[in-house]
């Protein structure tokens, strides 16, 4: 019997580098996850491709999307849709395959609905004047976006309450260690391991 794989949820604020840690944790040659790519409506950012770091879909599309109930989570987040594609995520548990989604917080707190056996990981800035550095840094806001993000990074930072583990993001490298190492504990949790072994009891 193929142990049924993990889904593990990234998540924190706009800003706090989700993308630049899921991109570290991927170059690894150790990491073993399926990254589910996300559904969007936003634009693509200058070297993002289509069918890699997202699907990117009209408005319409997406709304169709919504009505077939073929995502796992969507939100509408600063004026554009996120989502999370469902049956590529439910196969993928099923063959044993640990899935990475790097999602918004509206997002994961609906995932954490459906899915409440789910590893859910808050990613936090070491400060909220580093987290507007980032986001200033990026250059492709404008002052009044900007704000508006700083605004829902401090009402998601409450949020973090409904997750499991808080990596903070002080450093790309550290945070993928951590990141690596609550999977590796999860795996090894009593309540995964036991079936395999009473199994192995039975055929005796």
């Amino acid at each position: 019997m193929v142990e049924r794989g993990l889904l593990i949820v990234l998540s924190g604020p706009s800003g706090v580098g989700k993308g630049t840690v899921r991109q570290a944790l991927f170059s690894q040659e150790d990491t073993d996850f399926e990254y589910s790519i996300s559904v969007t409506t936003r634009k693509p950012r200058q070297g993002e491709r289509n069918g890699f770091d997202y699907f990117f879909k009209t408005r319409e599309e997406f709304e169709e999307m919504i009505a077939q109930n073929k995502l796992l989570e969507w939100a509408e987040y600063v004026g554009n849709y996120y989502g999370t594609p469902v049956d590529y995520v439910e196969q993928t548990l099923q063959n044993g395959k640990d899935v990475f989604l790097e999602i918004e917080v509206q997002g994961a707190l609906q995932v954490r609905n459906a899915f409440p056996e789910g590893l859910f990981i808050f990613l936090a800035p070491p400060s909220l004047s580093e987290l507007k550095n980032r986001i200033v840094t990026r250059g492709t806001e404008t002052n009044a976006l900007i704000e508006n993000r700083m605004k829902t990074a401090k009402i998601e930072i409450e949020m973090m309450d409904a997750y499991d583990y808080v990596v903070e993001n002080d450093n790309v490298e550290r945070a993928c260690e951590r990141i690596k190492a609550i999977v590796l504990a999860e795996h090894l949790k009593r309540e995964r391991v036991a079936p395999r072994y009473k199994k192995m009891l039975e055929v005796e």
